[in-house]
């Protein structure tokens, strides 16, 4: 690695986890470490992992010291060949930390507190941070089938050092209200048009992941003035294959032992599927009328199996800006429809990555997401 210099930064050692504890240090400045040697300890979640350098080098420098508690993703050193100046180093530590979002900001928007907003009757739990005023357009992010305003804690606050970032509990989802209606995309796509208008967000770009890919594109259907821009991540709506295993799985399996196999068919990488994560899924799933909101989903959305909405002409007809991101090994809906959408739309596909790549390939789609919106304000 002659000449190279790598930075050490806050792992993510679960799909859950937003930041850990440099609990320790076990290689000091100066000293020589092997690729897959362990550099130091990190906490979290009362776990204490091992973090294995990525490269050969030498430790050059130890950038926060044993006992911070940082997001992921946060320089915690350099490594670098003896023979890289040292101030070339610093120039670098320097140039990464300008260029990356500082501590306090990620963690003033990680902590912001959600609250309630009442849309035609419904309790709508809403996650509003980052800049309410400027030139550029507030962004909209709209979850998964099960998931809620959590399946963007590693997106939200990474988007929203320039502009305003909503998160949103679907109906039937999270701590909203748990009446899914027909449970059809088109009927919460006008919920969340008329929850637009009540949080005085005239025009969003819209980003949507799975099931909220299927919404995002029935809400530029039903409100085009309203949509600046669709980023879509694993869409439904563009054919008709569903992992009903995983879908029925969600809704009926209650024990830790069961659910997990469901749960890795999320990702690539089945170890990010943590206990805590398994735990608040299955208390999600013990509150009221939790699981019957699922299952009238999943009833409206993909009866006999397959998935009852084709909305690729909807995409097709859509005037403005597209972007598809999806994962490669996406064992829920597969990727092939990436394959055959109109060139307009600016395609993704990433290698060694599943249903979840806002959350398994974080810096790929927070980079690709940024470019995109900053090209389409």
């Amino acid at each position: 690695m002659s000449g190279a210099i790598t930075p050490v930064t806050m792992p993510k050692f679960g799909l859950a986890m937003t930041e850990g504890k440099l609990a320790d240090w076990l290689i000091q400045v100066g000293e020589t470490v092997s690729a897959g040697q362990e550099l130091a300890d990190i906490e979290t979640s009362k776990i204490t992992n091992g973090y294995e350098s990525p490269v050969s080098g030498v430790l050059r420098r130890q950038v926060v010291a044993a006992g911070e508690t940082l997001p992921v993703g946060a320089l915690l050193g350099v490594v670098a060949d003896a023979s890289v100046a040292d101030d070339a180093i610093d120039a670098f530590i320097a140039e990464f930390q300008a260029n990356n979002a500082s501590a306090d900001t990620e963690a003033s928007a990680a902590d912001a507190e959600p609250s309630t907003v009442s849309v035609d009757g419904l309790d709508i739990r809403v996650k509003d941070v980052g800049a309410a005023e400027g030139s550029q357009l507030p962004v909209l992010l709209i979850h998964g089938f099960g998931g809620d305003l959590t399946s963007w804690m590693l997106n939200q606050s990474a988007l929203s050092h320039d502009r305003r970032v909503i998160a949103f509990d679907l109906p039937g989802h999270g701590e909203s209200s748990k009446s899914a209606g027909e449970g059809k995309p088109s009927s919460f796509a006008g919920t969340v048009a008329k929850l637009l208008e009540t949080l005085d967000a005239d025009k969003v770009h819209v980003i949507g992941h799975s099931l909220g890919g299927a919404i995002s594109l029935e809400l530029a259907r039903l409100a085009p003035e309203k949509v600046a821009s669709l980023s879509l991540i694993a869409p439904a709506g563009l054919g008709p294959d569903v992992n009903m295993t995983f879908i029925n799985g969600f809704i009926s399996e209650d024990r830790r032992k069961t659910l997990e196999p469901i749960l890795q068919l999320l990702v690539h990488d089945k170890s990010l599927i943590s206990r805590r994560m398994i735990e608040n899924i299955i208390r999600f799933k013990r509150l009221d009328g939790a699981t019957g909101a699922l299952r009238t989903i999943a009833d409206a959305c993909f009866p006999d199996g397959k998935q009852a909405d084709n909305l690729r002409a909807t995409l097709e007809n859509y005037p403005g800006p597209v972007q598809v991101i999806w994962g490669e090994n996406d064992e829920i809906l597969s990727s092939a429809p990436a394959q055959s959408l109109p060139d307009k739309v600016a395609v993704s596909v990433l290698s060694e990555t599943g249903h979840m790549p806002q959350m398994e390939k974080v810096s790929d789609v927070n980079k690709a997401i940024s470019a995109f919106l900053e090209k389409n304000d």
